[in-house]
């Protein structure tokens, strides 16, 4: 299949070399023939190019989605959280994008384009007859409760033998590397060493809902990653030095010394904690894993206090999943005048904080932590601010932001940047380190187009990562372009995608008071990330117009042009935009 995309805004059709006006049945194999149905679902006319539907098909739905004279049909809904596809977005060369998180599928072969769909699609046979759609499927594979196929892996890792890849780090990143790694047909093992208690989990919902349970969060199995993608998953166990000259890493502090063919480097982040007095006492926390937060589900019961210390995206997450719970006081502590105002602007900020106000949630804005003293008998912690005022919590959380998990690295004598990431390439590797890719939050790479180089810690980038990574060392290079797209509950859905950081202006449609508005982020005269609530799917589309280079001007927008109108869907859509 072909795509062309980029900044000149051409966009070429995929050749999609199982859909087509008719196939035969005989295509689809013994098993399918079991058990499909084929079902006249929508006359021909009622789907234009560039136009996706929703049909009925038995008990269950279909995606029908039309590219020139093609017709793709799979499954409805996203695997990731289920959301409808058909309001997403779909684009000529091929992709139909989740309307809520990004994800991405191809509409060919219903495979997984971008994180953070775990899963693929279904894809169904079609054609067309006396003016009719037919799709053949299996009822069963149309249901909701059946989004996905079972995983597409060209390799289960037992063809060869070697050291293959060592991934370090057991969250996002190494979940779709192992996904992608086997997807593309890597046959060698793989190995996940892991400081984790679990295996990589859907850790978003770890601040969203405090889900206190690993065994409802994770992607796959431990089994199943050993059985169907043969990959070996060690838990609890840390990397304390890597040595690229003899292509080792060791564990524990020597107890044991691991070859590896290819190393992704996938170490996250470490929560920070504040060089203040109290910082150490059992009432406080920080929010990174499982064991996180079960401590802070115990501690937040009716009639208790929580103080949160940041007033950014994993502390007011966590405000807003206890925020119904019936706390005595849920304080918030912040440098900021508004929460999120660094990233998102004052305006959207004090949208926001409003929302959470009418919660119950108390507000001490402009101000810092001096000391948290916890006297002999006393059941609240004593929490003293900068300002003079003092509060008291019976549990205090530190959401002060995370530092790039690579002490390991320090110790091993790489140089870092600044912030102690790790500087890579656009294929995310580590230059002068053979066979070495860093990846998600340790990761400092150039954002294309423009190659500016920036870090986000995300749990979608390092998914992304890791699914281009795994697709390069599997022998398809792939430089990492996705946008990035971020996710926050805040009362309703916060989406963002964004191609730079900072902005010089911010230009606002609707109200962020009504937690309902479009916001266009300009930095250098030109849009260059976008947020939107309740306005779905306006930043999975900005997202697609940033990849292909078709973001309207900012006067244009300030003029009136609706994103969704453009058109990045039909054949027309082959044209050069004028």
């Amino acid at each position: 299949m072909i795509a062309l995309f980029g900044a000149t805004g051409i966009i070429a059709r995929r050749t999609c070399p199982f859909s087509a006006l008719k196939r035969p049945l005989a295509t689809i194999g013994k098993r399918a023939m079991t058990t499909a149905k084929t079902i006249a679902v929508l006359d021909q006319e009622d789907l234009k190019d560039g136009q996706m539907k929703e049909v009925q098909f038995d008990s269950g739905k279909v995606l029908l989605s039309r590219l020139g004279d093609k017709v793709h049909a799979t499954s409805a809904f996203c695997t990731h959280y289920g959301a409808p596809l058909v309001k997403g977005v779909l684009t000529a060369d091929g992709r139909v994008v989740c309307p809520w998180h990004g994800a991405c599928f191809n509409i060919c072969t219903g495979d997984i384009e971008d994180a953070p769909a775990p899963a693929a699609l279904h894809s169904f046979q079609t054609h067309i007859t006396d003016g009719k759609i037919y799709v053949t499927a299996d009822p069963a594979n149309t249901t909701k409760d059946k989004l996905s196929r079972p995983p597409k892996l060209l390799s289960s890792g037992g063809e060869v033998g070697g050291a293959g890849v060592v991934i370090v780090g057991g969250g996002s990143g190494a979940f779709h590397a192992t996904e992608s790694l086997r997807e593309h047909g890597y046959k060698a093992p793989i190995t996940i060493i892991s400081q984790e208690t679990n295996a990589p989990i859907d850790r978003t919902k770890l601040s969203k809902a405090l889900i206190t349970d690993a065994s409802k969060l994770e992607w796959r199995t431990p089994a199943d990653l050993k059985i169907k993608y043969g990959t070996t998953l060690r838990i609890g166990t840390t990397v304390t030095s890597v040595d690229t000259s003899n292509k080792t890493v060791t564990i524990e502090n020597g107890k044991e010394i691991l070859p590896y063919d290819t190393l992704i480097l996938a170490s996250g982040s470490v929560p920070r904690r504040l060089p203040i007095e109290g910082a150490d006492l059992e009432s406080v926390c920080t929010f990174r894993n499982v064991q996180d937060t079960q401590k802070i589900e115990s501690a937040c019961q009716e009639g208790k206090h929580l103080v949160v210390i940041g007033s950014s995206f994993i502390s007011m997450e966590l405000v807003g999943a206890v925020s119904k719970r019936n706390l005595a006081l849920i304080h918030v502590i912040g440098l900021e005048q508004y929460p999120f105002e660094a990233v998102l602007g004052k305006e959207i900020g004090a949208g926001l904080k409003q929302f959470h106000q009418k919660q119950g949630v108390l507000f001490h804005s402009s101000t810092s932590v001096k000391a948290m003293r916890k006297d002999p008998g006393e059941t609240l912690t004593k929490v003293e601010l900068s300002n003079g005022a003092t509060i008291y919590a019976d549990l205090i959380v530190m959401g002060v932001g995370v530092r790039p998990a690579t002490d390991y690295l320090k110790k091993s004598g790489w140089e870092l940047e600044k912030d102690g990431s790790v500087k890579v390439d656009e294929l995310l590797r580590v230059p002068d380190r053979p066979d070495v890719y860093a990846i998600g939050d340790i990761a400092t790479y150039p954002q294309l187009p423009g190659g500016t180089y920036r870090r986000i810690e995300h749990w979608n980038v390092a998914g992304n990562m890791g699914r281009a990574v795994g697709k390069t060392i599997a022998g398809s290079p792939q430089p990492f372009v996705k946008v990035p797209i971020f996710w926050s509950a805040q009362g309703q859905q916060l989406r963002y995608c964004g191609i730079d950081v900072g902005h010089d202006d911010i230009y606002i449609q609707g109200d962020p008071a009504e937690l309902k508005f479009i916001a266009y982020y300009i930095k250098g005269g030109k849009v260059t990330a976008v947020a939107s609530m309740q306005n779905d799917p306006v930043v999975s589309k900005a997202s697609e117009l940033f990849r292909l280079g078709l973001m309207p001007s900012v006067d244009t927008i300030k003029a009136g042009q609706n994103l969704l109108d453009i058109d990045v869907s039909s054949v027309a859509a082959n044209i050069h935009p004028k």
